[in-house]
Parts: structure tokens; C-alpha cells; sequence
């Protein structure tokens, strides 16, 4: 007797003729020959035993003690409730095999016996009449439903039984974009219910969500009204569940549910035996959502409903197709079709088929002795007979009931498949295809095939990434069986054929993204640094991270070949076309819907994973190659270089078609362009005789030879560095799982994180949105060598698809697609850092013992912030793992490298470079910071710049201002890119070696400073010049200085005066401007607090570093937060205003004191108006941002640079000059404050300057403000004495300016004659050219000394 069993649990064994001693021998494929007792229909084997039920044959005759027939083998651990894998096995003697008609009984499960002797030979006639006479009889209900309908009618005029939408329900613009039932709504809010109702029993439908965004599913009644604002679950008789706000609704909201995400599917049940409605969100249970539902009469009951606002799509499935999560116990609104029993038991006949094909091809060597084994009549003389016959009789039915293909397509038959091919690798390859052999003799088969790849595309976005069944897991299974169906030419003609190839094909790309709730169960462990002592929460957070990435790489895999097979598709169509034009089709449809209006994607497009999926697949075949599979070369026909050398690593000639910017393509004309819009640009620059040129250059053309890195040079780019390549020598932080792998079209795993920013890095600079006016000046840095425009026939076909048209793509996913779903990732590690340092401080302060209700809130506290902490965590290590691999950032960095290489290009051609897309700058400079900031890093910073992206630098510094980039959102762009790379040290570096930058950065800066581009400017002066202003040297603030650009901004502002005196006005006025903004705020703050106060004061305990300060509740976190951030601006803004008195002092001591009266008066303002007239309490609560130390928070750091500012000039003043200077103390004593003037020096002198900055050098030099102040009393009690001696006529004087009331009135504007001193006049006209008097035009302006020359 021969078992076959799982080959996990019981192997192969024969049990031989019984011994003398009564033990039975049998053979283990494990153990060998071993001994067992057979105890009636037990057979005993040490160690275990299995029980052997056995079909005795028709004769019940026994050969040698041992029955022939058939036997069910169980596993001895068999129960109840754990149904153990069993199969049938054949017993047979020595001689005689199994006989024909057991081994039919076996395929179709038919009873022993129920065959008689066979009279013809074996056909698919005959196989087909057994089928026929057999299966009624043994399946009575094969061939009707057997479920009861009882409380369900179908509604209005219609003559199908087929549910779907009333046509007259429909309120609003309700469409089926696809059939059968993909409803989308083109107006602001659309409803319409299904026509069929139900009043009693159980009964679902499921709704399959193309969208996430405000949809009301669920039930009503017919008197349920629908208008433009009410939907279902508005009204009494109607309820609703809405995924999007976390909501259920029956005429008001409640709470209820989880969050939705893109290819969820929603049960919507509703139970008339407990009166209840339920909702599923991919088979779990969301609770109980209405209890108590209104009962209603027969044929009058609930229907199907739903609400969709504008753009929202759902799949709606009342049971047309089979449920992917079922319900126990509830029905489908649409009866399943009569076929699908018949066809079911066909496709289980044909899977005992093969399974018997499969056990008779097994290779038994190694278990021996098998001369034994009985066996099946050999499958080759009846396989086909068989097969055919089932297939006949399966085409038949579904022939005569067409309507039920689609069912048995996404039911029986895909699971039939699935079955053949395997869940899991290794798959059955060769029995698949067996079966598709088999299937495509028909001509029937075209539909079935049909259903089954639009089945198999929806099961790609709905499928779920299982931790457990990792590295199987999400969409790998459908996407294996597609590929390989696919490879068939005939499926492939099929599928293209199809209206909906490019839905379907989005469909098979389609990666479902995880809510916080699956991600929970996806990641259940988290650790991070200082967390938990329990170390096994690491290496658990580790082992989840690998195997999620694993299982993500599968997928990527599956895209990958897919992909491919669509590149080498030849559609068959005439004239002949060449590979890779479908793919491009496809590529521009999608990028073309995915832009939306005016180039900014939709709410859909920025959650949708195709965009994702295909960036990496276009990255992947650009970075790593393309695969051996790739048929005709097209691909490489440019270069003629093998496949495995990714387009962007490969070096040398470089070239790009002129024509992907200057073509006017449908898909392509509506992108904006750095010089503006391509009809208007087209307008101005006829540039047609450019279309068919290509642009060709050497690889690092555009750097100095002794910087210059390139794939043939010594040292290498980064990306292809041994030194960043190999992963192994990489650090791997928990947190930032980094997962070794090794390179290749099989790619690595995800073996790296990044803290990214999003595009306009916000996370790190305030951006305020403005424009310069100065003119431009070209660069004149190495001149560009090796480029060369050629005839696009000579070596490109724009016929044919190349890899820069890919990368073009490439680049727009990576902007509209990846770059949102990075700056949700920085949003998340960002909270993940504030929350974490609020933790920290949490149990800095439990640890000092507080009692009582603080101890309480402490606690709460804690906890809410553990919890913060925990999802920012997991929902950045998921961005990570998907969006990060180790070779996603190689590709990235060699795409950088080739795109600001191209830009440089473009930059000596004015027209050219006006028509290249904004997406270009914009991707470069996002990938650029998001591989800067990954952690752990792609590459050491100190080579990050220096080997592969040195031409970055050179390209920001010479476009940030630049005036033909039309959008100056561009041009701050690059300005902010500067900002944050000049505060680290390695970058720093980089641009002090930058012959560009050296040359062109500190003047272009300098003409940036305009009332848009001051902020970013503002902040890249500061850093360049951190550590020259007093008491700026605690906090390594000098770690970041630059000596060199220090130097260079003098030489900038000394030689263009001009330049120097524009840039000194727009800074004086803008600190003056910050200045007023944060008294306003602190007075608005101090004006609520005491009107607040006069009725009840409404506490607010806000706790920082241990001290609790009392809020007024009328005061707004935007109010703090402005007032914060205006007050450091100002602080900025003092330290540059430092640097010019230290750097360029002549300016304010030579010539014209105009410059050094209003330095005096911005400093006695901000003494006046930031330090002494606001309260101190006030002043730290207004001042403090959030996660700051209150040791941080002084009045010292916009006292530091006046007191700087001071000290320069002093220092000056005492410097031999041949001109005359300008009096210091003269021009501080003339304010009309002396009291401010000197109880803010006072101020100053009394700060605690040593616990501001310890060891600082500049504090030896307070003693000279002491002198400055004694001085400054002095001049103020004898100009005193002055105006004393002088009397009250001095003050009328006519002669005197009636501004300053000062200096006397020298000038006189001209046509109106209106007079003034000049130095009045002159601060006027910097900033308007109007009279200040009677507002005319002023021509000109004379002195009076200049009158009395004339008349002369």
C-alpha cells in the first residue's frame, strides 16, 4: 500500500507483507525501513502514528494480507477544529494495476463503484457522457441556486435580473467611467441607489474604493431625499459610513470607523434578524455602526446607496463577481450564477488531474525499492482525453450562460490558477503551461482570459501587504501569474486589444498603501534609541523592516517584467511599429492625467501608486539596466553599450534630443518652462529648424580638471564608489533600517532612510514668496568644451523610445508622484523629533520627584507622546522601506548628476534653456537634499558634493538669480538650497572651491537682498559670517564661518558703492519693518492678557524647562508663533547690520552721515521698542520657540549685535583716516531719546554677558561702552546747555529742517521747491521719488552750498 502525504508532515510510505512477528515493515522517506503494528485500520509506527481509512475494492479481496483500492491517509494529530491535509492514494498487488474506472472515479470524486466496466475506448466523448450522466446526480444543485432569496425584489421597469444603478435615483453627475460598475462624480456631490431592495434576511454588497477621499456608502430607503448637499445617511431612513472622515451617518455624524485608503474594500451588511447594520473594511469587522434599524414592508426596503463628492470613484460589486471577503451568513444582493457550481467541480476535476500528472513525473529515486509503489493507469494514455473533455463541457456552459463568464473568470477559474501556478516561488511553470495550452484550443477562451486579467488587475490594488506571508506577500502572487500569462503572444493581443488596456495596466501597477491601523500590524515593533531596555524590540523592528522590504522588492520585481513585456511588445498593427511605442503611449496618458490643471496634480494624483511604481521602474532599467529579456536592442541601438550598464553610469558622450523640449506635443505644451509659457515662448522663439538637433557633451565637461569626477576618471561618482556601494559598511540604525542586499536587476533590498524635505524646504528656511529686479550677470567660469549639436538621423531614431525620453518621464514622476509621499515622510520625522524631545524633557522632569496632579499630567503626557512617537516612527520606516532602497538613492544621485549637467548645458543657449520644463530644477534640487539628508547617509558629506555633484553648486549659485528663470518661486528655490547647505561644514567647503560660487555668489547675494528674497539672503549672510559678531562663539556658531566668503563680501561691497548703499536701505528698512512687527504682536498679546483679566482669567499652563508661565487663553498659538519668528529675524537681521559696521565701517564714518544716522536710529528703536517698553514675562513667553531651552531665550541675542554694532564703530572711529569722520557720539547724542539712548546702554552694560557666551573675546571690550556711555552723557549735557542758552526762538528758526528738526534745511527739491536738510531728502529718495510734502515728481535736487556756487 502506497500513502502520499504532505511533505511537511508525513512522508512517502509502503508498508510491505506483515513479519512473523506480527509488525508491519514500511518505508520513510526520512527514516528508511522501519517496523509498524497494524491494529485494525491503525497502523502503529514509533515515535507517532497515522490512521489509514480505507475504500476496500468491489471484490473486498485481499492479496497477501494488504487491500487494493483507494485510502484516505489522516495525520495522527488530526482534530476537530484543525482539519488535517489528507489525499487519496491507490492500492493495488504486485501485478495488477488500478483500474481505468477508479482512476476516472478518483479525477471526478465519484463513489467507488459508481463506474462500471468502460465498453468504448476512453475519449472526450465518453468522458464527457460521464460528466454528464454523473455530476446532476452527485451535485443535485449544481444546476440551480440554492440559496433562499426570500426578502429580496428587484425594482422599477426593468427586465433584467442584473443589479445595478436606478437610473432615475441618480442625483447630481453620476458616470460609469468603467464597466460593469465603476461609478465616478463629475459634480460637487452626486448620489444614486442600486434597483433592487431587501427587508428581510442578511444581505452585503462590496464597494471597492478607486478613491479615498468623501464617500457615504451604506443604505436607504426610497423616500430618501438626494440633493446637491444631502446624500445617504443625511436623511432618517438612510445610513452611511465615511471612511475619509472617520464617520457614520444617520441624519448627524458619530465617530465610527478607520481611516480609507486606495483599494480598500468595503462589506456593506445590513442583518434584519438583529436590526442592525455593519460595515468591513477588507474583512475586519468595524463594529456594529446602527442597531435598532426601522423595520419596513415587504418589497418597500432598504437599497444599496451611496454619495460620492466631485472626482471620487467606487467599484460597486452587489455580487456580479464573487466577494473578496465574504461574510458568514449574509448574501449577495445579485444571486450567484447557476454555472458556477458545474464549473467550480470541472476545474477541481482537472486540478486532481494534474495533481496525478504531478505525482507520476516526481523523481522517486531516492527513496528505493519503489518497484513496489502501486500506481494510477499511466496519465499519458488518458491526460488529453480528460483535459479536453473538461474543457468542452466547461465552454459549454458558460456558452449557454455568457452572463456567469465573468463570475467563474474571477472565481473558480483564477483560483484554479492560482492553484496550478503557486501562491509562493518556486511555481509550477510547466503545468501552467499545460493549462493554457490547453484553455487557448478554444476560441471561447477570449473572454474568459479577458475577465481573468481584469480580475488579476484588481486584485493588484487590493491586495495587502501580510507580515506573515512576507516575502509572498501584497500583490506578488497576481502579479507572477500575470507576467507569465502575459508572455503568451495571443493573452498579450488580447490584453491590448482591450478598451481598458491603460486602466488595467495602472491596475497591475497599483501598490495598496497602508492607513495607520495596517501599517500598526505590518510594524508591531518599535524601538528607538534610549526607548526601551528590552533589546528584543530592536532585532524584532529589525527583522520586520527586512522582511517588508523583501517582500516590496518582489513586487518591484513583478512591475519590472511586466513592464518589459509591454516595452517588447510589437503591437499587430500595420504599418510595422517598433518595440516600446505601446509602453510610451501608456507612459504619456498616465503623466498627461496625473498632471492635472496648470501642472499641479489633484488630490488622487498625489495618493496615487501607480506614479510611484513606474518611477521606480523607469529608474531601475535607467540606473541598474535593463534586463537580458530585452528583445531587439531597442534600448541601447544609441550607444551600442550592453545592457547591464545603466544608462546613468555610463559615462562619456552624453547627448539629448533637442526635440523633447522644443516639440509642441499635446501631452507636453501645457508644462511650464523656466522662461515661462512654451506658446508664448514658442511665439517669441521660433526655434523649429532646432527640432531634429541633439545635444551632445562630454561627461564633466562643465568642471575644472582638477575637481572634475566622472565614470572614467581615477576617483568615481558617489553612485558608483566602492566606498558608498557596498552595503555591508554601512551602519544600521533600528530606526533607519538599513537591509543588506546586493545590487543587480534582482535588486537589493532597502538599505537605507532619509530624513527628506519636501520641494520647497520648508521643514528648514521660511519662505516668502518674492522677486529681484537687479540684472543678471553670466557666468564666467570654465568655458565649455566638447559640445556639439548633431542631426538627430545620424544616431537617434525619435521614432524609436530611448533612455532620455525615459528619464524626461522619469524626472516628472519623480515631481508629481514621489516628492509628495517624501514630503509626508519629512513631515512625519520631523514630529518624530519634537516629540521625542518633549519626551525627553518630560522625564527629565518626572525624574525631580513632582507630586500630585502634575505627577498626573506628567504621566499623560508621556504616554501621549510615546504614542506620537510610535506612529511618526512607523510611518517614516515605511516611506523608507518603499521609496528608499539602497539602489532608488544610487539612481537618484547618478540623475542628479546627469540633470544639472544637462541644465549647464542648456544655460549657454538662452533660448534653449527658456524652454526646459520646471520640473527638471525642481526634481533636481528635491532628489539632491533628499539623498543629503538620508540617514544613514548615501555617502560621506565630505565627498557627497565633491565626487559626482560639484556642477550642483555651480548651478545654484549661478541661477538664483537669474532673470531668465520667470518664476522667482525657481529662483528662491536655489537661493534656499544655498542657505542650507552653507550651515555645514563639508558643504561649506565646497563652495569656497567653487570657482562659480567665489566668483559670482557674494555679489549676486548682495543683489538678492529686495523686499521678496531677503529672508533666504538674510539667512545665507548670516551663516557665511557666523562667529565675527560679538559674543557669537557659544554653540559652534564659528564652526560654519567662512574667512574666505567673509572676505569676498567686503571686496563686493567696497567695490560697487552703488550696490553697497541699494543693499544697506533695503536692510535698514526691513529690520525696521520686523522691529515694529514684534512690538505690535507683544502689545496686541499684553492688550488681550489685561482684557481677558478684567472678567476672568482663563489659564492655559504651558511648561517650559520646568517653569510654568500663566497664558491668557485669548492669546493664539499663530500669535506666538509670529511674534517668535519675527523677533529672530530681527536678531538675523541685527548681525548682518554687525557685519557691515566690522567689515565695511567707511560707510558709515566717510562721506554723508546719512548711513550712520539711521544705524543710530535703528539701534535706539529697537532699544526703545524690543527691550525696554515690553514686559519680561511677556518678552520670554513671545520670544521662546517651541522645543527651545529657556536658557536659550534671553534679551542677550538682540543686545549681542548692538552691542557689536557699537563697538565697530568705536573701533573705527579710533583708525587714522585722510577724510573726515563722522562724529559717533555727535550723532547719538542729536536723538531726540536721550533717555533711551542711555538706559539701553545701561542695559547692555549690566547683561550677564558671561552666562550669554562663556570665553568669549569681545566681552574684554565692554569697558570701551562704559567710556562711550560717559562720553555719549557728556555731549548730551552740553548740547543740553546748549539749546538752553539759545532759547525757545533757536526752535522756530525757519532755517531749521522741519524733519530732523536738527540740521539746518540746505536742500530744496525741484519743480516744487519744497526745502530740507539733505541727508533727510536723500533717505527719502532711496525708497520714493516723490516730494514727502506735496507728493510731485522731484526732477532734482540742489543744496544750498550748490545755489550760492551757481549764482557766483
Amino acid at each position: 500500500m502506497k500513502t502520499i502525504l504532505s511533505k511537511d508532515e508525513i512522508n512517502y510510505i509502503v508498508i510491505d507483507n506483515h513479519t512473523p512477528d506480527g509488525w508491519y515493515e514500511y518505508y520513510s522517506s526520512c527514516q528508511g525501513y522501519l517496523k509498524a503494528w497494524r491494529i485494525d485500520n491503525q497502523v502503529v509506527i514509533s515515535g507517532g502514528w497515522v490512521r489509514a481509512v480505507y475504500r476496500m475494492a468491489e471484490d473486498n479481496l485481499r492479496t497477501n494480507g494488504l487491500s487494493f483500492g483507494l485510502a484516505v491517509v489522516l495525520n495522527g494529530d488530526d482534530k476537530k477544529d484543525n482539519p488535517v491535509k489528507n489525499r487519496l492514494i491507490s492500492c493495488r498487488n504486485d501485478i495488477d494495476q488500478q483500474s481505468l474506472e477508479r482512476t476516472l472515479e478518483h479525477i471526478f470524486n465519484l463513489r467507488h463503484g459508481t463506474l462500471g466496466l468502460l465498453k468504448n475506448p476512453l475519449d472526450a466523448g465518453v468522458v464527457r457522457s460521464i460528466i454528464k450522466q454523473h455530476f446532476s446526480a452527485v451535485y443535485p444543485d449544481s444546476h440551480g441556486c440554492s440559496e433562499s432569496r426570500d426578502g429580496f425584489c428587484m425594482v422599477g421597469n426593468s427586465l433584467t435580473s442584473v443589479v445595478g444603478i436606478e437610473e432615475s435615483s441618480i442625483c447630481g453627475d453620476l458616470q460609469i467611467s468603467k464597466h460593469p460598475l465603476i461609478l465616478e462624480s463629475m459634480t460637487i456631490f452626486s448620489s444614486a441607489r442600486a434597483n433592487a431592495c431587501v427587508w428581510r434576511g442578511k444581505w452585503m454588497y462590496e464597494v471597492i474604493l478607486q478613491t479615498a477621499g468623501i464617500q457615504q456608502l451604506g443604505w436607504a430607503t426610497r423616500s430618501c431625499p438626494f440633493t446637491d448637499r444631502m446624500g445617504v445617511g443625511d436623511a432618517e431612513n438612510s445610513y452611511a459610513f465615511d471612511g475619509r472622515r472617520e464617520k457614520k451617518w444617520n441624519k448627524e455624524d458619530e465617530a465610527y470607523g478607520q481611516p480609507w485608503v486606495v483599494g480598500d474594500i468595503i462589506g456593506c451588511c445590513i442583518d434584519f434578524d438583529e436590526d442592525e447594520i455593519l460595515f468591513f473594511r477588507n474583512g475586519i469587522s468595524l463594529g456594529v455602526a446602527f442597531s435598532c434599524i426601522r423595520k419596513m414592508p415587504p418589497g418597500s426596503g432598504y437599497f444599496p446607496a451611496i454619495s460620492l463628492s466631485q472626482d471620487e470613484k467606487c467599484d460597486l460589486n452587489f455580487g456580479s463577481r464573487p466577494f473578496k471577503y465574504p461574510v458568514t451568513g449574509f448574501l449577495p444582493i445579485q444571486s450567484t450564477p447557476h454555472a458556477c457550481a458545474l464549473a467550480s467541480q470541472l476545474l477541481q476535476s482537472l486540478s486532481r488531474l494534474l495533481e496525478l500528472q504531478r505525482t507520476e513525473s516526481a523523481d522517486f529515486n531516492s527513496l528505493g525499492r519503489l518497484g513496489r509503489l502501486k500506481r494510477f493507469v499511466p496519465l499519458e494514455d488518458i491526460f488529453v482525453p480528460v483535459a479536453l473533455a473538461i474543457c468542452e463541457e466547461l465552454f459549454y456552459i458558460l456558452d449557454k450562460e455568457v452572463e456567469s463568464t465573468e463570475y467563474v473568470a474571477w472565481g473558480p477559474f483564477l483560483s484554479f490558477l492560482m492553484e496550478v501556478f503557486g501562491l509562493q516561488a518556486p511555481h509550477d511553470f510547466s503545468s501552467l503551461d499545460r493549462v493554457l495550452d490547453l484553455f487557448l484550443l478554444f476560441r471561447s477562451s477570449n473572454l474568459l482570459f479577458q475577465h481573468l486579467i481584469n480580475a488579476l488587475s484588481s486584485g493588484c490594488k487590493t491586495a495587502s501587504l501580510v507580515l506573515t506571508e512576507c516575502p509572498h506577500s501584497g500583490s506578488y502572487c497576481y502579479l507572477a501569474l500575470a507576467c507569465h500569462l502575459l508572455k503568451r503572444e495571443e493573452l498579450m493581443i488580447l490584453w491590448w486589444k482591450s478598451p481598458d488596456f491603460e486602466f488595467l495596466f495602472e491596475g497591475f501597477l497599483s501598490r495598496k498603501s497602508p492607513n495607520k491601523h495596517d501599517i500598526k500590524f505590518m510594524i508591531p515593533s518599535v524601538w528607538w534609541p534610549n526607548s526601551y531596555k528590552d533589546v528584543s524590540l530592536e532585532s524584532s523592528m529589525m527583522l520586520t523592516t527586512m522582511a517588508l522590504s523583501s517582500a516590496i522588492e518582489k513586487i518591484e520585481e513583478k512591475h519590472r517584467d511586466l513592464c518589459c513585456l509591454v516595452l517588447q511588445f510589437i503591437p499587430p498593427k500595420t504599418p510595422l511599429q517598433l518595440p516600446g511605442l505601446v509602453f510610451r503611449t501608456f507612459l504619456q496618458n498616465l503623466l498627461l492625467k496625473s498632471r492635472g490643471d496648470h501642472n499641479f496634480p489633484s488630490r488622487a494624483t498625489l495618493r496615487n501608486p501607480v506614479l510611484v511604481s513606474i518611477y521606480a521602474v523607469v529608474l531601475h532599467f535607467l540606473s541598474e539596466g535593463f534586463p537580458p529579456s530585452d528583445i531587439c536592442g531597442w534600448s541601447m541601438g544609441c550607444k551600442g553599450n550592453k545592457s547591464d550598464i545603466g544608462f546613468l553610469h555610463q559615462g562619456g558622450l552624453q547627448r539629448f534630443p533637442i526635440a523633447l523640449f522644443l516639440k509642441n506635443d499635446s501631452h507636453r505644451v501645457d508644462i511650464p518652462r523656466l522662461g515661462g509659457s512654451f506658446n508664448h515662448l514658442a511665439k517669441a522663439h521660433p526655434v523649429y529648424d532646432k527640432e531634429e538637433e541633439v545635444l551632445s557633451w562630454e561627461e564633466g565637461c562643465m568642471d575644472d580638471e582638477e575637481s572634475k569626477v566622472t565614470h572614467f576618471t581615477r576617483r568615481k561618482p558617489c553612485c558608483c564608489s566602492c566606498n558608498v556601494s557596498d552595503p555591508a559598511k554601512i551602519y544600521c540604525d533600528p530606526t533607519k533600517p538599513s537591509l543588506k542586499g546586493s545590487r543587480g536587476h534582482t535588486t537589493s533590498a532597502p538599505e537605507s532612510s532619509s530624513h527628506c524635505t519636501s520641494g520647497n524646504l520648508n521643514d528648514e528656511i521660511i519662505d516668502k514668496p518674492s522677486s529681484s529686479d537687479h540684472s543678471y550677470s553670466r557666468a564666467e567660469y570654465r568655458p565649455v568644451q566638447h559640445i556639439r549639436i548633431v542631426p538627430t538621423e545620424t544616431m537617434f531614431s525619435s521614432a524609436m523610445l530611448g533612455e532620455e525620453e525615459l528619464l524626461d518621464a522619469m524626472l516628472l514622476l519623480y515631481h508629481i508622484g514621489v516628492a509628495p509621499s517624501l514630503k509626508k515622510a519629512s513631515t512625519y520625522l520631523s514630529n518624530q523629533s519634537q516629540s521625542i524631545s518633549q519626551l525627553e524633557e518630560i522625564d527629565r522632569q518626572m525624574k525631580e520627584g513632582p507630586c500630585g496632579e502634575q505627577q498626573r499630567r506628567l504621566k499623560e503626557a508621556q504616554n501621549i507622546c510615546r504614542e506620537e512617537i510610535i506612529d511618526c516612527i512607523r510611518h517614516s520606516t515605511w516611506y523608507r522601506i518603499a521609496l528608499l532602497a539602497r539602489w532608488k538613492q544610487r539612481g537618484m544621485y547618478a540623475a542628479c548628476m546627469w540633470t544639472v549637467q544637462l541644465l549647464l548645458i542648456l544655460s549657454k543657449d538662452d533660448v534653449l534653456f527658456s524652454f526646459v520644463p520646471e520640473f527638471y530644477l525642481e526634481t533636481l534640487v528635491d532628489c539632491f537634499h533628499v539623498l543629503r539628508k538620508s540617514d544613514p547617509p548615501f555617502a560621506p558629506s565630505a565627498i557627497f558634493i565633491k565626487q559626482g555633484l560639484t556642477s550642483f553648486v555651480t548651478f545654484v549659485v549661478t541661477h538664483f538669480n537669474d532673470p531668465r528663470i520667470s518664476s522667482t518661486d525657481l529662483r528662491d528655490l536655489l537661493l534656499q538650497s544655498i542657505s542650507v547647505l552653507v550651515q555645514y561644514k563639508d558643504f561649506l567647503v565646497a563652495f569656497e572651491t567653487n570657482v562659480a560660487a567665489t566668483n559670482m555668489m557674494p555679489r549676486a547675494l548682495i543683489s538678492a537682498f529686495d523686499n521678496r528674497s531677503w529672508m533666504p539672503v538674510t539667512n545665507v549672510l548670516l551663516r557665511l559670517c557666523k562667529g565675527s559678531g560679538f559674543g557669537s562663539s557659544k554653540h559652534g556658531e564659528s564652526s560654519t564661518s567662512s574667512v574666505i566668503f567673509q572676505r569676498l563680501l567686503r571686496d563686493a561691497c567696497t567695490k560697487d558703492g552703488e550696490l553697497f548703499a541699494t543693499f544697506l536701505n533695503h536692510l535698514f528698512n526691513i529690520l525696521s519693518w520686523t522691529i515694529t512687527e514684534f512690538s505690535v504682536s507683544v502689545r496686541e498679546m499684553q492688550e488681550k492678557y489685561q482684557a481677558s483679566h478684567a472678567f476672568s482669567l482663563i489659564m492655559c499652563f504651558t511648561l517650559l524647562c520646568g517653569t510654568i508661565f500663566l497664558i491668557p487663553a485669548p492669546v493664539s498659538e499663530f500669535q506666538l508663533q509670529k511674534s517668535s519668528v519675527v523677533f529672530y529675524l530681527s536678531c538675523n537681521l541685527a548681525r548682518i547690520l554687525e557685519f557691515c559696521t566690522c567689515e565695511v565701517p567707511q560707510a558709515f564714518l566717510l562721506g554723508t552721515d546719512m548711513n550712520l544716522r539711521r544705524l543710530t536710529e535703528v539701534v535706539v528703536f529697537i532699544l526703545s521698542q524690543m527691550i525696554l517698553a515690553t514686559d519680561s514675562d511677556f518678552f520670554e513667553m513671545a520670544v521662546r520657540r517651541h522645543g527651545n531651552l529657556l536658557e536659550k531665550v534671553n534679551r542677550g541675542l538682540i543686545l549681542a549685535p548692538l552691542a557689536g554694532i557699537l563697538l565697530n564703530l568705536l573701533d573705527s572711529s579710533m583708525v587714522p583716516s585722510g577724510s573726515k569722520q563722522n562724529d559717533v557720539i555727535g550723532v547719538f547724542a542729536s536723538m531726540d531719546c536721550p533717555d533711551t539712548v542711555l538706559c539701553g546702554l545701561q542695559c547692555m552694560l549690566e547683561y550677564n554677558w558671561a552666562g550669554f557666551s562663556k570665553g568669549n573675546a569681545h566681552f574684554s571690550k565692554l569697558r570701551q561702552l562704559e567710556e562711550f556711555s560717559s562720553l555719549l552723557i557728556s555731549e548730551m549735557s552740553s548740547r543740553d546747555s546748549e539749546r538752553s542758552g539759545l532759547g525757545y526762538e533757536a526752535q522756530t528758526d525757519d532755517s531749521t529742517c522741519c524733519i530732523c528738526y536738527i540740521q539746518e534745511a540746505d536742500a530744496q527739491f525741484f519743480p516744487c521747491s519744497h526745502k530740507s536738510c539733505f541727508g533727510c531728502i536723500t533717505r527719502h529718495l532711496l525708497n520714493c521719488q516723490r516730494c514727502f510734502f506735496c507728493n510731485a515728481t522731484v526732477i532734482n535736487v540742489t543744496r544750498k552750498s550748490q545755489r550760492s556756487s551757481e549764482s557766483n
